[in-house]
């Protein structure tokens, strides 16, 4: 293989008649998730530690916390919470935990980190941060970990920007 002369010119017959230019992203790197309501949210990738499937059983519940908070997930021996993030921005429809995985955005900033349980994990996007703007009718709840949001296909549907740190750093956690 090695001495077969179109092995090292790269003309095999893998080999696309013309070569494909790589696009460079435009953008910042996000995570697009759903919570419970079906509402998207974006995260950005330099403040997520990782994205968990962890089995609900994993998730040990805790008494007399906040019911913000589904319990505890230990991850490689680091305990950490793991919060319905639609119940925290103050949605009314809470996280279905009956089913065989629960998708967990571990978010981190300096010493603190947290679990953000979503209804689902839909991708990596490229996301240009210059084209989000405040939206006016914003839940009260919500407006204070919102960086922003994009309009996605048009006006009818919408991409909010969250802020971990706001997130992780928010005085509900002590309710």
């Amino acid at each position: 293989m090695i001495g077969n002369p179109d092995f090292l010119t790269g003309r095999g017959q893998d080999q696309a008649p013309e070569l494909q230019e790589l696009e460079s992203p435009e953008g910042e790197l996000h995570l697009r998730f759903l919570i419970s309501s079906g509402a998207e949210f974006a995260l950005p990738a330099t403040g997520i530690r990782e994205v968990i499937e962890a089995p609900p059983d994993r998730i040990t519940p805790i008494p007399n916390v906040s019911p913000l908070l589904l319990g505890t997930l230990n991850i490689r021996g680091r305990v950490i919470w793991v919060a319905d993030l639609g119940q925290f921005l103050g949605d009314s429809t809470s996280l279905n935990t009956d089913r065989t995985e629960i998708s967990v955005i571990a978010v981190e900033d300096q010493d603190a980190m947290l679990g953000l349980a979503v209804d689902r994990i839909i991708g990596m996007d490229w996301l240009d941060i210059d084209e989000i703007h405040m939206p006016s009718n914003l839940p009260d709840g919500m407006a204070p970990f919102l960086r922003g949001e994009w309009a996605i296909d048009g006006a009818d549907h919408s991409l909010k920007l969250l802020d971990q740190v706001a997130i992780l750093r928010s005085a509900r956690w002590a309710a």
